[in-house]
């Protein structure tokens, strides 16, 4: 499940969204929404993420149906036909399939070092192929909270990042997509990003993948959106131009009702205040159940990355399809992925935490074919 669920088993809703819903005048919510988005709440998206910043002047933005709509657009606008992006090897299945419909496709490069932190130098031998194959580049990060390791980079990592990726737009077009869909549900280092665009912005465009899907647990609505950051101007017109003909081609106006309700939530101080309050609380749900899960899985001995927030987080084992299997069995399910299984804790209550925990522990050792082993 990739929905937030209580520790009932029942979709976590916020009360102030229902009512920011709720009073929107139907007149308005029934007709069309401007083909890029409503001006108002595009305003509010771009300071919801960069706040009153330098970077806020420099920014565009268009509505698009989720965060995977923001996806298809950078895809669409900024990747070739017959190219691919790069992204890392654990990654949110979607993104090839986007890629593909488009007649593009996403190659990968090796997440993580054998300690666990950032592969930085792998980053850099994707980034290489790509400009020396492609002559140019569409990099997508999907930090903090990625979907599905868990992991969040540090400032370190961030800093490093942006370095390579400034020195790789002095060698030819680049573009990098910050997927931010789980940043609201991250831990302490949930808004590093945003130090780290400056840098990259000195030579590349900066795409920002923002969705209410996960902000504010409205998966049906539909509601996301694509911000472009670009220092010039002129490339900023050009980048709403050839946004605002994407929305035009692809799914023409996005949902009128949605975005009248979120710019309220944005916007109003009450009703702001108010869902900050609600939010909090979904994000200590969770932040009981990391907490939880951290503690059982180092008791278990299980090798997980670092993980302070967000919805899922993966285990590493020698077969994910053997340690699902076995997991199946016991009642337990997880996503087998390539030398791991993803756990969404955003669907197990805490109370559950033991028996998956257990599960998983069972599970790695058949794979390990140590039936009794605990390492």
């Amino acid at each position: 499940m990739g929905a937030l669920m209580d520790d009932e088993g029942r979709i976590a809703v916020m009360p102030s969204v229902a009512e920011a819903i709720a009073r929107v005048p139907t007149g308005k919510a029934a007709g069309y929404s401007p083909i890029s988005g409503s001006p108002p709440f595009l305003d509010a998206v771009r300071r919801d993420l960069l706040g009153n910043s330098d970077l806020l002047p420099k920014s565009v933005a268009v509505t698009t149906p989720g965060g995977s709509g923001a996806i298809y657009q950078a895809i669409k606008n900024f990747v070739e036909p017959g190219h691919q992006a790069l992204t890392t090897d654990y990654y949110w299945g979607p993104y090839p399939v986007i890629a593909q419909h488009l007649e593009r496709d996403v190659s990968t490069f090796g997440m993580f070092s054998p300690d666990l932190s950032f592969d930085l130098e792998a980053m850099k031998r994707g980034i290489r192929q790509h400009i020396d194959t492609q002559g140019r580049l569409l990099l997508i990060l999907n930090f903090p909270c990625h979907n599905p390791t868990g992991y969040s980079l540090d400032a370190g990592e961030w800093r490093s990042i942006a370095e390579v990726v400034r020195a790789a737009g002095e060698e030819a077009p680049v573009a990098v997509l910050l997927d931010l869909a789980y940043h609201r549900f991250g831990g302490e280092s949930a808004d590093l990003w945003i130090d780290a665009v400056p840098t990259m912005l000195e030579t590349t465009t900066v795409l920002l993948a923002w969705t209410a899907s996960k902000s504010f647990c409205q998966y049906g609505a539909r509601i996301g959106s694509l911000v472009a950051l670009h220092p010039d101007q002129e490339e900023r017109n050009k980048l709403a131009n050839a946004l605002g003909f994407t929305c035009r081609a692809t799914w023409s106006n996005s949902n009128h009702l949605g975005q009248l309700a979120v710019t309220d939530l944005l916007v109003d101080p009450e009703l702001s205040k108010r869902a900050d309050t609600d939010r909090a609380g979904l994000v200590e749900l969770l932040r009981t159940r990391v907490e939880a899960f951290n503690s059982a899985a180092s008791t278990a001995g299980l090798h997980v990355p670092r993980y302070d927030g967000g919805f899922f987080v993966v285990v590493f084992t020698p077969d994910g399809e053997k340690t699902a299997a076995v997991m199946r069995d016991m009642g337990v399910y997880v996503i087998p992925l390539k030398g791991a299984v993803r756990v969404a804790l955003c669907a197990t209550p805490e109370a559950e935490i033991p028996r998956l925990v257990e599960a998983l522990r069972a599970g790695i050792d058949q794979a390990e074919g140590g039936q009794g082993s605990s390492a």
